[in-house]
């Protein structure tokens, strides 16, 4: 019996062991138990500490990388795409012959889009090459006429100076000849005075029978030839005096010439005058034939600039000068016009780089901010608006600003004026 009672306490003691194994057993945390099952939930605080603080600094990363990048550009949606129209017009007026392109055709530029009638500007320049030819040939002949002129005319006043002189030496002869012929008129004046006293005297002395005959007769016969003599002196000395008012005659003669001749060279600037006119004409002449070939020459209306085509005009129609006929778009030259808020300006400058995206193909292109405009959009409107009034209300203002593509990006000329695009200006 004491071997029993001395083998049933490890008997009992499994027991309970079975007990405890059992599924209808209770059950109750022991000491090690407590301790693993605290120990795993600070660790899954400490993990979910450890979670919330990743997930703060990466929340706060994301959003400092977020604002920087927000930051680093300015976008609007108020873009379009603009160019430089070209309109063509006519210079000339007349009649189109013929239309070479078509709508949104593209072109080069000089490529000739319209013809106009060409027969009345060719018939207006063999006309001014005639003009010209004629004016030409005067003021040839005028240029000859000017050294003739100025060498007659020296020629001349050297004759008119010594006729001049030599009419002055003749009427000094003449008057040397009359005023001879008066002494000798005198002379015999005063020889027949003596003669015709004798004669008396020998009257006397004939009566008296003091004296012959003959020598009365001789006496009567010098008398009468004495008279003779006077006759014919007075006729010379008559003579003399028509030689000295023909001398004289002759000496006004050639002061007139000689005076007529000074006026020479008032001829040869008269002469110079009517050939540098001639010349002046020859010019005037010249630049009508030029304008005539530059009339016939915009009988061919010619592309400005590369492009597409937008024509209103067909053959037969009758144009003016300054009538539009086309527009011509340049594709190769299109810019971007962004409309940004007065705020948005703070950081921009020329020269930042510009990414561009176009709504209707979604493509973006690049480019850089070539400008700012000088004033908001509304003060370029026809009627910009008045702030006068007492009721004010502040308004955000838009300002221009003008993006120019990199070259190369519109190579397939995809882009249109009047598209609508989205620029982000990147600050820095």
């Amino acid at each position: 019996m004491p071997e029993q009672n001395s083998s049933a306490p490890p008997a009992a003691a499994a027991a309970p062991e079975k007990q405890s194994n059992s599924p209808t057993a209770p059950t109750g945390p022991s000491s090690s138990d407590s301790h693993i099952s605290g120990g795993s939930s600070l660790r899954r605080k400490r993990r979910l500490r450890l979670y919330l603080v990743g997930g703060a600094v990466v929340l706060l990363i994301a959003g400092l990388l977020l604002w920087r990048y927000l930051s680093s550009y300015e976008s609007t949606d108020d873009a379009q795409i603009d160019v430089h129209l070209y309109p063509v017009s006519a210079r000339i007026s007349g009649y189109v012959i013929k239309v070479n392109v078509d709508d949104n055709q593209y072109v080069e530029k000089g490529a000739v889009l319209v013809e106009i009638d060409p027969k009345d500007y060719e018939v207006a320049v063999a006309q001014a090459e005639a003009a010209l030819s004629n004016a030409e040939a005067t003021a040839k002949s005028l240029n000859i006429t000017v050294p003739i002129t100025s060498v007659s005319t020296e020629s001349q006043i050297s004759a008119s100076a010594s006729d001049v002189e030599n009419a002055k030496a003749g009427v000094l002869a003449a008057q040397k000849q009359l005023v001879a012929a008066h002494a000798q008129v005198e002379q015999a004046e005063a020889t027949d005075v003596k003669l015709q006293d004798d004669v008396q005297r020998y009257k006397l002395l004939v009566d008296k029978k003091e004296v012959a005959d003959q020598i009365y007769d001789q006496a009567v016969s010098a008398a009468k030839a004495s008279t003779a003599t006077i006759a014919a002196m007075k006729a010379s000395e008559a003579a003399a005096a028509d030689g000295v008012r023909q001398a004289e005659a002759r000496l006004s003669a050639a002061n007139a010439n000689y005076r007529s001749s000074q006026t020479g060279p008032q001829q040869v600037s008269s002469t110079r005058a009517r050939a540098q006119a001639a010349i002046a004409d020859v010019e005037q002449k010249r630049a009508a034939l030029e304008q005539a070939k530059l009339n016939l020459q915009y009988t061919k209306v010619v592309a400005p600039v590369s492009g597409e085509v937008n024509k209103t005009v067909v053959v037969g129609l009758n144009v003016q000068p300054g009538q539009q006929l086309l527009t011509v778009v340049p594709l190769d030259e299109v810019w971007i016009t962004a409309n940004f808020k007065e705020t948005q300006l703070r950081h921009m400058a020329v020269g930042q780089k510009v990414s561009i995206e176009v709504d209707s193909s979604g493509r973006t292109y690049k480019g850089h901010v070539d400008s700012v405009a000088g004033a908001t959009g509304p003060l370029f409107s026809l009627l910009p608006p008045e702030n006068a009034t007492g009721n004010y209300v502040k308004i955000v203002q838009r300002i221009p600003v003008k993006i120019v593509l990199e070259s190369g990006e519109n190579k397939d000329r995809q882009l249109r004026p009047g598209m609508n695009v989205e620029p982000k200006v990147y600050l820095r």
